[in-house]
């Protein structure tokens, strides 16, 4: 059985902290790359059947395709900033390069239809507070359907959960065509914040569940900075922060639907917790970003 956790340092050959294919994962279309430039470096992709975008996790770069220039400014951290992207199409070679040095993520989706690159201002990110209470947390859509739509099967987005908070919550999934989900692979991938709340470190840690009813699959993990996990089938649910360390994470979904969704179902057993939330108050530390920074 193809592993579903992948933990930071064991995800890629050649230096990068992750690299996720479809083969690899078993399935069709999902996939993921994280790099890390040096200062002064430059990279080129080529991205082949995948469409993909480059979102900065930290550091700012400049990317150039198909004769466009992108300079995106990025963030020092995922907890400090909702940064500005850019979309690049398939059958594509994309120079990546940086002056002080850059940690950029490349969610990416195996795709049919091969459309123009774009870029992806962070003003025009809408951020998202989901949940309440003790699952409150941020929701930054920057690569959805609806918010995104330049795009032929990639799905993307971000979060962040304060620490203590708990997150993809209800338990839901998207693995069958049914009246309320259609079918997504989808990555997870973890950042996990030190005791500043705002640099990423090892020391942090959280938890993730991947299940089905029958118990086929029932997985339960504790997550650190850099982790990975797959989840082809099955309600996933919740993500718990860990007192003390805030957690972001990357969801990269794909699949085969004509028209690009998320849409999912909970789990019947706990769906009625999603509508308790009317009777209580959003945790007041989110929003934690926008374009302009931190907000708290």
């Amino acid at each position: 059985m193809t592993p579903l956790h992948r933990r930071a340092g064991t995800l890629a050959d050649g230096g990068d902290p992750v690299l996720v294919t479809p083969e690899d994962a078993g399935w069709s279309y999902a996939g993921l790359r994280v790099l890390r430039l040096a200062a002064g470096e430059r990279r080129v992709i080529s991205t082949g059947e995948f469409e993909a975008f480059v979102l900065p996790l930290a550091g700012a770069c400049t990317a150039r395709v198909d004769g466009m220039t992108f300079e995106l400014a990025g963030r020092d951290s995922v907890f400090t900033r909702v940064t500005d992207f850019a979309y690049v199409p398939r059958d594509a070679e994309v120079e990546l390069s940086t002056t002080d040095g850059l940690e950029v993520a490349l969610p990416m989706a195996r795709c049919g239809r091969r459309l123009e690159p774009k870029y992806g201002p962070a003003e025009q990110v809408p951020v998202e507070v989901r949940g309440a209470g003790h699952a409150t947390r941020q929701v930054t859509n920057f690569g959805t359907p609806g918010v995104w739509d330049h795009a032929d099967k990639l799905n993307a987005c971000e979060l962040i959960t304060p620490d203590g908070n708990w997150s993809s919550y209800p338990p839901h999934k998207h693995d069958e065509a049914s009246a309320c989900e259609v079918v997504n692979e989808e990555i997870y991938y973890f950042r996990i914040a030190g005791r500043d709340g705002i640099t990423t470190s090892p020391e942090g840690f959280g938890f993730h569940r991947t299940y089905t009813p029958g118990g086929a699959l029932d997985e339960n993990v504790a997550v650190r900075d850099g982790d990975v996990f797959l989840v082809p089938h099955g309600y996933h649910g919740p993500c718990a922060a860990a007192p003390g360390y805030p957690m972001y994470y990357l969801n990269v979904l794909a699949g085969p639907a004509p028209e690009r969704s998320m849409a999912f179902c909970d789990d019947p057993a706990h769906a009625w917790v999603r509508a308790s939330w009317a009777s209580l108050a959003a945790d007041p530390r989110c929003p934690v970003t926008s374009h302009e920074g931190r907000l708290g």
